[in-house]
C-alpha cells in the first residue's frame, strides 16, 4: 500500500520556521517529481513547490519564493519543505504529492499528481 505521510506541522509565531517532512512507503518515488500544496479554510488547494526526481530542478509559488525551500533525500524516501519567515497567511493544511510519471517534470497543477498524503496543519500566529 502506497503511503505519503507528512509531519512537522504545528503552531508558530510569525517570523518563525518549520520543517515539514513527507515520508513515502509502499513504493519508491526516487524517479518521480514530487510537490507540496496547501489549503486554507474556505480556499482551494494551491501550489507551493515542486522538485524534480533527482532534486536538480525546483519551482515555487510567488507567495513563498525566497522563504521556502523544497528538497529531497531519495535514500530516505523523504521530501522536505523548509519554511522560514512564516506569515499568518501561510496558515493552511500542507499536503505532499507524488507523480507516477517516471522522470517526468514537476507541475503546479494538483490534478497531475497521483498520490497524496493526509496533510499536516501549519498555523502561524500574528
Amino acid at each position: 500500500q502506497v503511503q505519503l505521510v507528512e509531519s512537522g506541522g504545528g503552531l508558530v509565531q510569525a517570523g518563525g520556521s518549520l520543517r515539514l517532512s513527507c515520508a513515502t512507503s509502499g513504493r519508491t518515488f526516487s524517479s518521480n517529481a514530487m510537490g507540496w500544496f496547501r489549503q486554507a479554510p474556505g480556499k482551494e488547494r494551491e501550489f507551493v513547490a515542486f522538485i524534480s526526481w533527482g532534486g536538480g530542478s525546483t519551482s515555487y509559488a510567488d507567495s513563498v519564493k525566497g522563504r521556502f525551500t523544497i528538497s529531497r533525500d531519495n535514500s530516505k524516501n523523504t521530501v522536505y519543505l523548509q519554511m522560514n519567515s512564516l506569515k499568518p497567511e501561510d496558515t493552511a493544511v500542507y499536503y505532499c504529492a507524488a507523480r507516477t510519471t517516471r522522470y517526468g517534470l514537476g507541475s503546479p497543477w494538483p490534478q497531475l499528481y497521483d498520490y497524496w498524503g493526509q496533510g499536516t496543519q501549519v498555523t502561524v500566529s500574528s
